[in-house]
This record gives C-alpha cells, structure tokens and sequence, in this order.
C-alpha cells in the first residue's frame, strides 16, 4: 500500500504554506476530519502540545486545601451561603488538626508535607504561610505583592533551582512574576524591553533555530521592527542527520555587540533537544567576554524531559530571563501556570541605569503614581507594572487560586526527592518516541540531551541518504515540501505541523509525542513510511517514462 498525490492541488498548497503552522494546521484538521467521516476512521491530531496526562498528587492537594479554607472561613461566620475571611492566627494548628482528620484523603500527604517543608526548609511563620494559600485558594482578595506571592515566589524559586540550575543556586538569587503562562511573559516582556528603550527599532535580536513559531512572529511585528539573526542547529550527525546542535560559527555570531538580544528554546521545539553543555559554556565565555550586556531571554519549559538539564540562566544568571511553565511537564495547560525570572543583579538594570538622563526622567514620568523614587524601579516590577498599563498595576499578575495550585505542583516536585514524577512523564513521550520510530521501520536515535516531547523528521534527509541527489532534486522540482503534510490528512486522517514554520528545515514535519495514545504512535510512523514510498513510487515511474524511446512523428504517422 501506498498513499496517492494529494488532492490538493500544488498552486494551492504553495499559497497555504504562507500561513503560520498553527493557521495551517487548521486547515489539515478540516482535511483530516472530511476522511475520518468518510471512512469511519479516527482523526490523530499529532500538531498540538498539550500533554494527556494529568498530576493528580497536587490537584488533590489543591482542592483538599479550598474545603479547608471553606471550612475556616465559615469558622470566622456563617450564613446562608455565605462566610467570613479566614483569621491568620492559629491557622496552621487547624490545618494540621483537619488533615489528621482526613488522613486518608488523596492530597493530604503532600500538604502536609509542604507544610513541613515550608516552615522546616525555607523558614516560613507556620501561621503565615497556611494563611497565604488558604486565602489565594479561595480567591477573595487581590493577590499582594502584585508581582507574585511572598511564600509562593520563595517555593517556586526553590522549585527553579532544582529543575533549571541543578540544584545550585546562583549568588544573589532572583525575583520572579508570575505570569498567565508563558505565553503571556513572553509578551510582556517583549512590550516592557520595548517601552523600556531597551529593544529599539532596528536592533539585532539573534534566534536559535528552530525555534517555536510567535519567537519568529513577534521580533517582525511592526510594534517591534526588530532585525533577525539566525543562530542555526545546523550540525549533522555521520550519518547525515539532523544533531540539533548548533556549531560553533553559529554560537560565535554572539560576539557582533550590535546584537541587543538572544531568543532560545532549551530543550529546543521542535527537534526538542537541549544544548549541549560545551555549548552552553562557549555562549557564556562569548558574552562574558564580548557581548556582556547581551539580553538572553531563555525559554525552559521542556526542562524537566532531560536529566540533569541546565539552563542558561544558571550559565548566564545575570544576563539571562528565564521562562518556565508548569503547563507540559503537569499536564495543566488551562490553568495557565507561568513565571518570569530576572537576577537581583541583573544587566537590564544597569543598563536602565546607564541610560541618558532625559530617557531616564521620562521613563520615571510614566512610573511615578507607583513609588516615589521611579527612577530606581527595578525592570521587573515596571514589566509587572507595564503589564496592566502601569494605571491597573494594582490588578497585575496571576491570580491567587492559580498561584495556590502553581505552588503545590512546586512543593509535590521538591518534596519527590527521587524524582519518580519527572522520570514517570519522560517515560511517557519516550514510549512514544520509539513507537514513532518503530512504525518508520528506523533506528531510535540514542541521544541523552533528546527531551523527547517532539520529534522533527526531515524528509530531505531521508531522501539523500536513502536515494542520492537525483531523487531530492525530483522532490524539490515536483512538489511543495508541504505535500506530505497534505497526504497524510487526506488520506490517513493524521495531522502533522510544518517543520519549514518553526525556521527549521522546509521538508521536515514535527509530531507531537504528548498528546494521543501510545499506539497512536506506530501508525503515525508507518503512513509517514507509506507516504515517503509513494514519493519514491513516483520518482521510479517518471524515471521509467523518461527512459521510454521516443517513436518518431513520421514513423508513427506512416504506422497508423
């Protein structure tokens, strides 16, 4: 068996192809969707992120923590369908009391352990610190500081030396913010380095490719009218495979001082993979030594799928903004779970601080209704600030029944001492990657930096090695490299997404690994198989017609 030439026609392929992966990935849903009806076959969306599974321990937790926080409340009064606020003092003796009294309950373990852990490891006022998450999980005030919890920014500060910086703290330490997921960090900080002066029009901003699509999208916004350089994961394996590391030509383009920024997604999506520790050094010696007020901006959110990961911001803590999301490691992409950290001594601070003073007084101007002293606000209080447009500052951050439940899915990881949750869940997109990989009739490449989340095919590669230049010329001469996309929703009911939409290379696919069920994977692997030999089918068939003798006009005239 082999798949057929997409019904859809190549003019029309190549115009959708402009579209953004997400924006034609919707388009392949409604192709893909027509052929499930039509055959009684199930869709498998393989485009999409968003994890299947669920962390239970720190939900339980969670809700178990909002009947205690009911049940208190409605100790201060009650009445019908009503209660009072939550009295601080003598909190943590009822919570202890309430938990023995449900003992049993799923959740109770791990809050009575981050009470412990709270008070045992990070020296928190027992009373205090009940009090903060039983009133963020109800809900009831705005959240204060606006930027992010007291309690809460010290546990997910802990959690983030553990999961980014192998456990090793960097001097100084760092203020967080918590955000609406990463998503929404990310765009605030591109808004506040821009009203800040610190991204102008015309600047450099290098990106590490591959890297996710709004990485690529926002720096050419006109808001923004920011140059691109590309630092490209250009390096082959022997084989002639995609290694996903970047040589080191491309890291040394850091040194040009005229590049203000850096963009990088480590572990990366979509190869996911992570950079390679004597990469991430050389970048730190780069900057260090060249580029020293170089802005790093590091996204970390697959981390938790590479053992022993470190992150940039443990690198470069001073230089680097670090982004972390709790939404694909626990399975909570609605309650959209992130934060921003910035060193206490970071170098967007000094360089607010060297700015000329006329840009200074102005930047103070817009921040003066907030402190008395604008002037020396640091960045990450103006981007909580520049957030809800300095005048809703009051209302900025995240809200207190997401930063309640942020924390418990922080103290259930540092309370796993083992780390049998962070092992269970890389165990589940690894299962899948060797399915993928099974069902593609290929070796499962052995890599320890590979996060597994996703995995990027290059078509192209496969092509050269399997049948040499003639047939990669006839593939890019014959068809657009989103084609296989095409055929595989048309005739499979599989989704895929457009490797070529995440800077990567253009005939390269990216499969999701999180989000369907284990044996969703093989067949994904052998109608990318089916698919390819339909290629090769074709290729064979116009070599054959190519080779026919032609018969010549009289001759055949005279033959009739």
């Amino acid at each position: 068996m082999t798949l057929k030439p997409a019904r859809t026609p190549r003019a029309a392929q190549s115009i959708l192809q402009r579209l953004g992966p997400f924006e034609l990935k919707d388009r392949l849903i409604a192709l893909a969707d027509a052929h499930a009806r039509a055959s009684t076959g199930q869709m498998l969306n393989a485009g999409r992120g968003n994890p299947d599974w669920v962390a239970t321990d720190a939900r339980a937790a969670f809700f178990l923590l909002g009947r205690f926080a009911l049940s208190d409340a409605e100790r201060t009064w009650r009445a019908p369908g009503l209660a009072g606020s939550p009295r601080e003092r003598g909190m943590a003796r009822r919570l202890r009391a309430f938990l023995r009294a449900h003992a049993r309950e799923p959740g109770a373990a791990l809050l009575r352990g981050a009470l412990d852990f709270g008070v045992r490891h990070l020296g928190f006022a027992p009373d205090d610190f009940v009090h903060e998450l039983t009133d963020a999980a109800l809900g009831n005030h705005y959240p204060l500081p606006v930027r992010m919890l007291r309690h809460v920014e010290r546990i997910v500060h802990a959690f983030l030396v553990r999961t980014l910086c192998g456990g090793r703290a960097p001097r100084g330490g760092f203020d967080l913010f918590a955000a609406e997921g990463a998503t929404a960090a990310v765009c605030y900080l591109f808004e506040s380095l821009a009203i800040n002066g610190l991204l102008k029009r015309g600047d450099r901003v290098a990106l590490a490719t591959p890297i996710f699509t709004p990485y690529v999208a926002i720096p050419r916004l006109e808001r923004y009218g920011l140059q691109v350089i590309e630092l490209r994961a250009s390096e082959l394996r022997p084989d002639g495979s995609h290694a996903w590391q970047y040589p080191d030509e491309e890291l040394d383009k850091l040194a040009d001082g005229r590049i203000k920024a850096l963009v990088v997604v480590n572990p990366s999506n979509p190869p996911s993979v992570a950079i390679r520790e004597r990469s991430v050094r050389r970048i730190g010696r780069t900057v260090r030594s060249r580029n020293p007020d170089l802005i790093v901006i590091s996204d970390d959110v697959y981390a938790s799928f590479v053992p022993g990961y470190r992150s940039l911001l443990a690198e470069l803590p001073r230089n680097t903004v670090g982004l972390y999301s709790f939404s694909k490691n626990y399975g909570c992409t609605g309650w959209r779970l992130g934060v921003l950290a910035l060193h206490r001594d970071h170098v967007i601070d000094r360089l607010l601080a060297r700015m000329p003073a006329r840009r200074r007084a102005g930047l103070a101007r817009r921040y003066a209704s907030l402190v008395l002293e604008p002037e020396k606000m640091k960045f990450i209080d103006r981007l909580a600030a520049d957030s809800r447009q300095v005048a809703f500052n009051h209302t900025a951050g995240l809200s207190g029944p997401q930063q309640a439940q942020m924390a418990l899915f922080a103290l259930g990881s540092l309370l796993d001492r083992k780390g049998d949750y962070d092992r269970g869940t890389r165990e589940i997109v690894r299962r899948r990657y060797r399915a993928l990989f099974e069902g593609l009739g290929a070796q499962v490449p052995d890599d320890p930096l590979c996060a597994g989340y996703y995995a990027e095919l290059d078509l192209l590669v496969w092509a050269r090695r399997e049948y040499g230049e003639d047939f990669v010329r006839y593939l890019k001469a014959h068809y657009e490299p989103v084609d296989l996309l095409f055929r595989l929703a048309e005739q499979s009911a599989i989704v895929l997404m457009p490797g070529g939409g995440f800077a990567g290379p253009e005939w390269s696919v990216r499969v999701s690994l999180a989000n369907l069920p284990d044996e969703a994977y093989a067949k994904i692997g052998r109608y990318l198989r089916l698919a390819a030999q339909s290629y090769v089918k074709e290729w064979r068939a116009s070599k054959r017609q190519r080779s026919l003798p032609r018969t010549h006009p009289q001759r055949a005239s005279a033959g009739r």
